[in-house]
């Protein structure tokens, strides 16, 4: 089925249009891309990347779609919306979210394609933008074995690591924890940070030795080094507005299965004021800026949004 199948990829955002890249020079056959922005999809033409006029254009035209969106409302639009996949007359046999949405959405949209026939399998993708240059992203994938087995050729187009995390949502399961944990050591490491300069440690030799000690992480050694120590934070990066619903999304979940979680609770508040703090669309690891100016931190509201 692969060999000859079409493949649709529905969002050319910052991770999106790179796994699309990957995807149309990896495999044989035709490759449809939809994107509100035409320019995207044009970035797109020098490897094959046909652009479709619709999103309904698009799934009547593939076997497979992939999608790349800001969240659990844009995959649903998309999926069972007005014009949207459902509404095909000639439907795809997948649609593989790789969004972050939350677990609920994702089950929720899975049940109602199953009723027209589409298999629906939430694969979120880690690791940054340049990992999805180079097809090594991590992909935490929630479908039946069979499914999976379906899929993975796909998936390994994008992701050097791919594990099945379980039944559909498990992939958003796996995928918010590995990103409030993400958050929460980096808001962590910016306090430590903080902390250690002011008393007198410079930076650099307060990383190079917490990296030496049991204290060492991915975040350390990446977030650490090249945002939290220079103070840099980019535009087109992961946002700190990302990182608030991300949270939200988890919060969600905890609040579903009855935990009480604090700490993602407290984190949301700190990357809420880097947000209200002027830094909407910057690198999220700017939530420094908020432990080092002593800025006030957002009312604690504890509802489940961003």
């Amino acid at each position: 089925m692969l060999k000859d199948c079409s493949i649709g990829f529905i969002g050319l955002g910052v991770m999106g249009a790179p796994m699309c890249r990957n995807i149309a020079k990896k495999h044989s056959g035709a490759v449809f891309a939809f994107d509100m922005s035409e320019s995207a999809c044009a970035a797109l033409s020098d490897v094959g990347v046909m652009q479709a006029q619709s999103v309904a254009a698009l799934a009547e035209s593939t076997d497979i779609i992939c999608l790349s969106l800001p969240g659990g409302d844009a995959v649903r639009e998309v999926c069972l919306g007005t014009g949207g996949i459902a509404s095909a007359i000639s439907k795809p046999r997948f649609v593989i979210d790789l969004s972050t949405t939350t677990v609920a959405s994702a089950r929720d949209t899975a049940d109602q394609l199953a009723q027209v026939g589409i298999v629906f399998v939430d694969a979120p993708v880690a690791r940054t933008r340049e990992a999805a240059q180079r097809g090594d992203l991590s992909i935490m994938v929630g479908a039946s074995q069979q499914d999976f087995d379906a899929v993975l050729p796909i998936l390994a187009m994008m992701g050097s690591d791919v594990t099945l995390c379980g039944r559909v949502g498990c992939g958003q399961v796996v995928k918010l924890a590995n990103n409030a944990l993400v958050f929460e050591n980096t808001l962590a490491l910016a306090e430590i940070l903080v902390i250690a300069e002011r008393a007198g440690v410079e930076g650099t030799l307060l990383l190079e030795a917490l990296s030496k000690g049991s204290g060492d992480s991915f975040v350390l050694r990446n977030h650490g080094v090249k945002s939290l120590l220079p103070r840099h934070f980019p535009e087109h990066s992961f946002p700190p507005e990302y990182a608030v619903k991300d949270l939200a999304y988890l919060l969600e979940l905890a609040q579903q299965v009855g935990v009480d979680a604090r700490v993602t609770q407290q984190c949301r508040q700190f990357y809420d004021t880097t947000l209200q703090a002027g830094f909407a669309g910057r690198y999220f690891p700017a939530v420094i800026e908020v432990v080092a100016g002593n800025l006030p931190l957002a009312a604690n509201d504890n509802e489940d949004k961003p």
